[in-house]
């Protein structure tokens, strides 16, 4: 499996699924000498753990990660930093009557059709747990921009046809970290709860979208022609899983404007009086804020029974069984804004290459 790595001089490979001994991963790249916070990489995982509310899943995974290289005394030494996070709450009884079934519109199929082999159990590798190994490296990125002023906050802004257009600001993480859907309107958190209960009652799913606002990112940052910024943020966000869409700036909302609308006019000292290229103009950032947004599609187990087929291609039925969310979104914004630091890590350092 060539794919499992990303990045260039910040580097992440993966390894492990879902009903595995545990996940992990290894990370490359980290400065030596850097004071890693336990606590902050814990805080992170633990925003993306199931089991916190009513309206995710119910596995029950505490999550704790154990490190095994590269630290030293609290410090990074520059070697590569290997990590654990071990599964504890398996059931891969849950999967036995789909160890000859294709779940629709799961990796099933598409994973047994070009390795000839599969883990049946949770979707083994094409599990949306393996994301955990991403925000333990996201989480170490985010120390490091921290430290230069680079601030990523990601938040719910859609869940089904359920919409928050509201601008953000940095007083609102707190609203957003108070409710479950971590959307930072507590109105809004109310109305969306209740229509992801409703939809989890009627054994169904629903999808969502994330947004994310990057403040602090200097202009510079981006290798055109084919790693320009967006494009690279692009691939990140398309990566995780369930992921369907991805915008940045004014997205596709631009194909309606005319260029004397959309032009972000330059004003003294750099800035822009608009921000509709998301922050990013010729593929490299422009030191305006980074705005884009990531579209996720339902879950795609429901616990009602499909039409399906079995590994001999042959219809059959298919029962959904398992624990998973209802509604991805309130478990991904963590996801989201930990890729985002591992893409804007990578490109400071590859930066430090070009400009003495």
């Amino acid at each position: 499996m060539a794919g499992s790595g990303y990045g260039t001089l910040f580097r992440l490979t993966t390894f492990g699924e879902s009903h595995g001994p545990a996940i992990g991963g290894i990370v490359e790249g980290v400065p030596a000498g850097l004071e890693l916070s336990p606590e902050e990489i814990q805080q992170q995982l633990d925003r993306r753990r199931p089991g916190q509310s009513a309206i995710v899943t119910q596995r029950k995974e505490s999550d704790e990660v154990e490190f095994l290289s590269g630290i030293f005394e609290g410090k990074t030494t520059g070697s590569p930093i290997g990590f654990l996070v071990r599964n504890n709450d398996q059931k891969p009884a849950d999967y036995d009557e789909m160890k000859d079934t294709f779940r629709p519109s799961h990796a099933d199929y598409t994973y047994e059709q070009k390795y000839g082999i599969r883990d049946h159990r949770g979707g083994g590798r094409s599990s949306a747990r393996e994301t955990i190994s991403r925000v333990v490296a996201g989480a170490i990125a985010r120390q490091v921009l921290n430290g230069l002023g680079i601030r990523i906050e990601a938040f719910v802004d859609q869940v089904g046809p359920l919409r928050w257009k509201g601008e953000w600001k940095p007083e609102l993480a707190e609203v957003r970290e108070k409710n479950p859907v971590r959307v930072p309107d507590a109105a809004m958190a109310e109305e969306m709860e209740a229509l992801i209960r409703e939809v989890r009652k009627d054994g169904d799913t629903i999808g969502g979208c994330i947004r994310c606002v990057i403040t602090g990112v200097p202009s510079g940052l981006g290798e055109p022609v084919f790693d320009k910024l967006h494009a690279e943020l692009g691939k990140a966000m398309l990566s995780v899983n369930a992921v369907k869409g991805f915008t940045i700036g004014s997205g596709f909302d631009s194909v309606e404007m005319r260029g004397s609308e959309h032009n972000d006019l330059f004003l003294e000292g750099g800035k822009t009086a608009t921000n509709h290229s998301g922050g990013i103009q010729g593929g490299i950032s422009n030191g305006m804020p980074l705005d884009f947004r990531v579209a996720f599609k339902p879950v795609a187990t429901i616990m009602k029974d499909q039409q399906t087929i079995d590994n001999k291609l042959e219809e059959t039925t298919l029962a959904g069984r398992g624990r998973h969310d209802a509604c991805v979104v309130p478990r991904a914004v963590v996801i989201v804004e930990s890729m985002a630091a591992i893409v804007l890590l990578d490109f400071h350092l590859r930066n430090k290459a070009v400009k003495w």
